[in-house]
């Protein structure tokens, strides 16, 4: 039995919230919502909110006992791209990479 939280369309490089997740991979929950509380990246935030949401798929849909859940599964896919023009010198325009992230956050009870 599994529960599963998505969130997409996030405003954020997959590459940073890449980092924040390899921290909470295969820990309970109560640790990865301690090490996100305490860790200061911008990704933390949303992430937070996210597995709170996964724990309360697992606890309402599921029946499964919050106590005992752990992060089995952490992973981010790349979302939709905003591109936008930076002006420069001589009339060039640079172009801007605004990047969002599709996250996933799958929970499993322990044995």
């Amino acid at each position: 039995m599994e529960a599963k939280a998505i969130l997409r369309n996030v405003r954020i490089s997959p590459r940073k919230v890449q980092i924040v997740l390899d921290l909470i991979r295969n820990k309970s929950t109560e640790v990865a919502l301690a090490t996100l509380k305490y860790t200061p990246k911008a990704a933390c935030e949303p992430l937070e909110k996210l597995l709170k949401s996964a724990m309360a798929n697992a606890e309402n849909n599921h029946n499964m006992d919050i106590n005992n859940l752990y992060v089995s599964e952490c992973f981010v896919c790349p979302g939709p791209v905003m591109k936008r023009i930076m002006p420069r010198a001589q009339g060039r325009a640079f172009r801007i990479l605004k990047r969002t992230s599709h996250i996933t956050i799958v929970l499993k009870e322990n044995e």
